[in-house]
């Protein structure tokens, strides 16, 4: 056997080796839970990963994106961010994705409520999964990351008077992040803040249940109390948890209009405001002085390292 040849099959190996761990690195746990109903419609389900730790487990809950009105929880886990998963449960950390209803066939609250029931639902068996019910984070893009900013802020769902024992568990949150989500679906105010391109998106004109824009601007006060409740920016107070929100693109670029980084911007400065805890991390904004985490440092910050 020749001296090039035998170098040639070393390589060779070695490559298919590096493949192989390449691959290893690359699948997802299987989850623990798998399509678990948290409510009555089809979508109402969930995955769950337990982390393999002797005590209640703080927990991830991640909602996908897609406007509210397609993708589902694969489109978080089975993406890039599918090792997050495993360096999530390393750390000791649970992990819940979930479905909810798409807006185009039951809009505003559902797709917003499904999810609040949804951590209620998994609050109600935390005993059951080693859940520690004080260290839950949200976590989400787009329309997802809309969800999970309006569970950080919104007052307590929680109804200790309900039948229904689910809906007795709180749905406040430890920490939110979010990417390039919106902090406001109201088309007036993202009017305001700049102008029409991300109005033209279908997300906003199905989230409140119009078949199109323009026959969302001719019935908008019918639905401006639905706009404005599902906006995060809305309910922003001094005691919401800390949120860390990331944007790709520069605050003068339009990012693809519904996901453009001025949403940040705005809901930074009425956070300031109000003395919310609020991060913004925009990496690719040369102007910004930007110090901010990777969110899953601040994930097991906020989680982890501060305790139950």
């Amino acid at each position: 056997m020749s001296s090039n040849f035998q170098k040639g099959l070393t390589l060779l190996c070695l490559a298919g080796a590096l493949s192989v761990v390449a691959s290893a690195e690359d699948i997802l746990p299987e989850p623990t839970l798998v399509n678990v109903a948290y409510g009555p419609h089809e979508r109402n389900v969930l995955d769950f990963w337990k982390a393999d730790i002797k005590k209640p487990a703080p927990m991830l809950f991640i909602i996908h994106g897609g406007g509210w009105l397609h993708n589902d929880k694969s489109r978080f886990i089975a993406g890039r961010h599918r090792k997050d998963i495993q360096w999530f449960l390393d750390r000791g950390i649970s992990i819940a994705a979930i479905n909810y209803r798409y807006s185009k066939e039951a809009p505003l609250p559902a797709p917003v409520h499904d999810a609040a029931r949804a951590l209620q639902y998994l609050r109600s068996r935390a005993e059951e999964l080693s859940i520690d019910k004080n260290r839950i984070a949200a976590s989400g893009a787009s329309a997802g990351g809309c969800t999970a900013l309006w569970l950080a802020t919104h007052d307590d769902l929680a109804d200790p008077n309900s039948k229904d024992p689910v809906l007795r568990e709180s749905t406040r949150l430890s920490a939110a992040w979010v990417l390039s989500a919106q902090t406001s679906i109201d088309p007036m105010t993202i009017k305001e803040w700049f102008g029409e391109i991300p109005v033209t998106h279908p997300m906003i004109h199905s989230a409140a249940g119009f078949q199109n824009r323009e026959e969302m601007i001719i019935q908008y006060s019918t639905k401006a109390d639905v706009y404005r409740e599902f906006s995060p920016v809305t309910h922003l107070s001094a005691d919401d948890p800390p949120i860390l929100l990331t944007y790709h693109g520069t605050s003068v670029q339009t990012n693809n209009g519904i996901h453009h980084a001025i949403f940040g911007l705005r809901f930074k400065e009425q956070a300031n405001k109000v003395g919310t805890q609020c991060i913004l991390d925009m990496p690719q904004d040369k102007t910004l002085r930007n110090d901010a985490p990777h969110w899953r440092d601040f994930i097991v910050e906020q989680l982890k390292n501060k305790g139950s």
